[in-house]
């Protein structure tokens, strides 16, 4: 069961909805719940205005840049789908070093379930 995709015109990735100041990471990392599977970790704070990414794709987990690229293209593409569906909060996506070796349909899916997960216990935020 996934979420229910948005018109096609509600898809956009504006500026409004990614996290761009240090602060806004800091606050994240600080007073999140966190979500886990084998592929990603995804953190989540209240308190947003509407539902913001945040992207740390560390060179540990994938050292090539072109990798790193693949990952979070994969999770803004899976951000974009959803975004409509999700709760008002501020979320980090941490990749784990399995993600690398992943196929997109796999990440996609793994996506698909956190954002998932998240949306059902963040709904009241």
């Amino acid at each position: 069961m996934s979420l229910p995709v948005p018109p096609p015109g509600t898809r956009a990735f504006p500026r409004s909805a990614r996290l761009t100041r240090p602060a806004q990471y800091r606050r994240v990392f600080q007073g999140a719940e966190r979500f886990a599977d084998r592929y990603f970790t995804l953190l989540a704070a209240g308190g947003a205005p509407e539902p913001r990414l945040g992207l740390a794709i560390s060179r540990r987990v994938a050292p090539r840049a072109v990798d790193r690229n693949r990952l979070k293209r994969l999770v803004r593409e899976s951000f974009r789908a959803q975004r409509a569906a999700l709760p008002a909060v501020d979320a980090v996506v941490m990749a784990r070093p399995a993600a690398r070796h992943a196929g997109n349909a796999e990440l996609a899916a793994a996506l698909d379930r956190l954002w998932r997960r998240m949306a059902q216990r963040c709904a009241g935020s």
